[in-house]
């Protein structure tokens, strides 16, 4: 596979992230893992692949909202403009550098999980820690890599991703991976995520995997998987721990860092910066300006004038574009949230819904409703409270890499997809369902016989 040689020789590179330089206490590869202080370079290491502008850096969100009806692409960046249009070419270079990245997250949690039990100078809770992140991070980085490439279980997908549980050791026929079913890739994210809530401990740092990470991350699987009673159980411990709570003030959520709400949150400095400011904030104060808001979307987070969501868009009249600004710090410093507590008051609200608990649900999505800022829902039946919620999580979570995953996963791509205006182009439709699914970028299909290519790229 030749995603492989990527993992190894560092050959991506790309004229728009900012994430290009890997810190010199951390390892792109599992050979310095001999000792617990290569140990923990590994595991930091794990999490700049994160933090790389390849992954959730700002590619992974773009690729999701791009592709829903929150982001729409107005520059020249070609790559997100496919997105955008669901005409997604297979040399696509944003898509090959997530997948690519993805899989360089995957192998150095490899190298953890192999070399990590045999070290001298490390003890056991040590040890621990350190394999329950790698369990945790490859459990991530497959569940992203299916819902971009896989699809959801029966929504749309039956193909899943080459499981790869080992470390790369060289290019010959072992690396040369099948597809595994959908169905065993979530197994897969499931077994990984239940050893990395057993290893991990409770804990307060929102920066690095907990036990309480862990299971919010199990509580998201299943509702794709659709369990409800398993997305019950998680929800209820994550909400139980209280090291997070709802934050009585949403906007604190990103004017701030590392709040209550945070369960796990990749945090950005100077040095380390994240590409979300750059790529929607106007030239003319000093971001790219590539993307935007669609104006559809801007209308419906500012149509109830109580809800103080919709203060986080700002105009540009030059363009006549609207524009998000959940990351606006100078800097391009705004930290990147991968699981925040109102994701588990929604998740557990829609399990409720499902199982016709509809006071209890209604009380859950009214929690994150109120904090907002806005009136109780005056939703009645379960297809009403589940619209309800469905449009919560679209408010909510706006330009934070959910919208298209959650379309999909609730059937719902197909016919909500559709005369969605653009700024510099036509409306557009997503009318075949097999783009509910990205293609395998050209270069693992080139190198690896043994892949087969999502239909509707074929």
């Amino acid at each position: 596979m030749i995603l492989f040689m990527f993992l190894n020789i560092g050959l991506l590179s790309s004229c728009s992230k900012v994430l290009d330089q890997q810190p010199q206490n951390e390892v792109g590869d599992g050979a310095a893992i001999v000792n617990k202080k290569g140990a923990q370079a590994a595991v930091a290491g794990m999490y700049n692949e994160l933090q790389n502008g390849d992954y959730y850096g700002r590619n992974f969100q773009i690729i999701s909202d791009v592709s829903a009806d929150q982001a729409q692409s107005i520059g020249t960046w070609d790559f997100y403009r496919e997105m955008d249009t669901y005409q997604v070419s297979l040399g696509n270079q944003e898509n090959g550098y997530f997948y690519a990245r993805a899989y360089r997250a995957i192998n150095l949690a490899n190298h953890i999980i192999e070399k990590i039990p045999a070290l001298a100078d490390a003890t056991d809770a040590e040890k621990n820690k350190m394999i329950g992140n790698a369990y945790f991070i490859r459990a991530l980085s497959y569940f992203d890599l299916l819902r971009v490439y896989g699809g959801v279980p029966g929504k749309y997908g039956t193909m899943g991703l080459p499981i790869v549980t080992t470390p790369f050791k060289g290019i010959d026929a072992s690396t040369m991976v099948a597809r595994s079913t959908l169905a065993e890739g979530y197994a897969q994210v499931e077994a990984d995520l239940l050893k990395a809530e057993t290893a991990l401990l409770v804990s307060s740092d929102r920066t690095m995997a907990s036990k309480s990470a862990a299971r919010a991350l199990l509580s998201r699987l299943y509702l794709y998987t659709g369990n409800n009673a398993k997305v019950l159980q998680y929800s209820n411990l994550v909400i139980g721990d209280a090291n997070y709570t709802l934050l009585p003030n949403f906007l604190e959520i990103f004017n701030g860092k590392l709040t209550t709400e945070s369960i796990l949150e990749l945090n950005f400095n100077s040095t380390d910066q994240s590409g979300m400011r750059t790529w929607y904030v106007p030239t003319t104060k000093g971001g790219r300006g590539d993307l935007c808001a669609h104006t559809s979307f801007y209308q419906t987070a500012t149509a109830d004038p109580k809800d103080v969501r919709g203060t986080l868009f700002a105009y540009e009249p030059t363009a006549k574009i609207y524009y998000p600004t959940k990351y606006i710090k100078a800097g391009n410093i705004d930290n990147v949230h991968i699981l925040r507590m109102a994701e588990m008051y929604l998740n557990r609200a829609e399990a409720k819904a499902n199982t016709d608990d509809l006071t209890g649900a209604l009380a859950d999505l009214n929690l994150v409703r109120k904090r907002a800022g806005v009136a109780d829902t005056a939703a009645a039946t379960k297809a009403a409270v589940l619209g309800a919620i469905w449009r919560e999580r679209n408010l909510e979570f706006a330009f934070e890499g959910h919208r298209f995953f959650d379309l999909v996963r609730t059937g719902q791509a197909l016919t909500a997809l559709v005369n969605v205006e653009r700024k510099n182009g036509s409306p557009v439709t997503l009318d075949v369902a097999g783009r509910q699914v990205f293609p395998i970028p050209s270069f693992e299909v080139d190198a690896n016989n043994k892949i087969i290519q999502n239909e509707a790229y074929k």
